[in-house]
């Protein structure tokens, strides 16, 4: 349950003075655990990581096929948000939301999304470091619902979730972020971000590294949402000038759309991406569909996805994140789950996914990645428990 910082509290900690201050704003503490025991296979480079996602493992490739057992922590959170009423209509609104991995103790103060802004009648504008528009269309298609992350996470093959905007990836956090999001119009919404490139971060990070801010690189990305009843229809757009090299550019539309039968929630999912290398522009097609199907107390949610070879003028071999141009560099993700709640708060699930790489693809689960070979075909079971608060 979501515990309000009321004054007293406040007091009682932190002195009179602040409590007095305390009562004319709105402070909640909220978070996630999300922890999970997996059992996940897949050829992977035989004594060392794939760089990037980006690199084979040597010519000729060494590989081996370990079965890996391990305990993940699945985007679990730990975060305060706030609001201060200014009047006339206008609310100061923050969030500072930090990771936790609960398997190994560590994590990331302010990691995720984190921000400060305003609201109103005209909608909200924010600053700070948070996921970009195209990342809202997960809840009408992917596992949202279900709180399943993890490796079940939908986003390995659509927008190549598994991977950082440094390496080809969509779908991430950007660091030096101006976003607005509108108020609903008779269900209809948008949301525009821009993401500034400095050098705040160390090379590679998603806030840059002083080679993209010396070549002027950014990201924007904007979304339409419409939502009412059992219908919602999303669109996105995300665009990254100049972060993976100069003169490089990467672009994604994703379309997703859903419909509630009651018995069933039905929805499919389109991408395209387009990448600039040096020998032209690679290009790929993704497509999905999901059913979630209560039974019982609990939920089924059914995914498949495919995405298709690399396409454009681009050399092949030429590769980005786990994209490859020429033949056999299509894969395709199949997945089942199920998840049982014990109550509002805390609920268990179990589900498998498999992701069949073409002999020249390298998608990896996009949640916990698992640093595949190329042509590597990465599968996983997994068994694990949620507990929101």
């Amino acid at each position: 349950m979501k515990k309000k910082l009321v004054a007293v509290a406040v007091a009682g900690v932190l002195g009179a003075p602040l409590a007095a201050h305390a009562q004319t704003a709105n402070v909640t503490l909220y978070g996630r655990l999300n922890l999970d025991f997996e059992v996940v296979n897949g050829a992977t480079c035989d004594g060392a990581t794939v760089p990037s996602g980006n690199t084979p493992c040597g010519n000729p490739p060494s590989t081996k096929n370990p079965r890996v057992s391990r305990v993940s922590s699945n985007s679990s959170r730990f975060g305060m948000r706030g609001s201060e009423a200014l009047g006339g209509g206008l609310t100061a609104i923050f969030q500072i939301e930090s990771s936790i991995n609960g398997d190994t103790t560590a994590g990331n103060l302010g990691g995720r999304d984190t921000f400060v802004g305003l609201q109103g009648s005209w909608g909200k504008f924010t600053m700070g470091h948070f996921l970009m528009p195209l990342d809202d269309l997960h809840s009408i298609f992917g596992n949202v619902p279900t709180y399943t992350s993890s490796i079940l996470s939908t986003a390995a093959l659509w927008v190549q979730g598994a991977y950082g905007i440094q390496d080809g990836g969509f779908d991430s956090r950007a660091g030096n972020s101006l976003r607005y999001d509108s108020p609903s119009y008779s269900g209809f919404s948008f949301s525009g971000q821009i993401a500034l490139r400095d050098s705040s971060g160390s090379g590679g990070s998603d806030n840059g590294d002083h080679v993209q801010e010396a070549r002027h690189a950014y990201l924007w990305g904007a979304n339409g949402i419409y939502n009412n009843g059992p219908l919602q229809v999303g669109i996105g757009l995300e665009a990254h000038n100049k972060v993976r090299g100069s003169d490089l550019s990467d672009e994604a539309i994703s379309v997703t759309g859903g419909w509630n039968f009651g018995v069933a929630r039905v929805a499919a999912v389109y991408d395209h991406l387009k990448y600039d290398t040096p020998t032209g522009d690679l290009k790929r097609d993704f497509w999905g569909v999901s059913g979630t199907i209560p039974m019982g107390p609990g939920t089924w949610y059914l995914f498949y996805g495919r995405a298709g070879e690399g396409k454009g003028s681009a050399a092949d071999g030429t590769r980005v994140a786990g994209l490859s141009k020429g033949g056999d560099t299509d894969s395709q993700q199949y997945e089942v789950s199920y998840t049982y709640p014990f109550s509002k708060r805390t609920q268990v699930y179990a589900g498998y996914v498999k992701i069949d790489n073409g002999g020249q693809a390298s998608y990896t689960f996009n949640i916990n990645a698992y640093p595949i070979a190329i042509g590597g075909k990465p599968q996983g079971f997994v068994m694990g428990m949620i507990h929101l608060f």
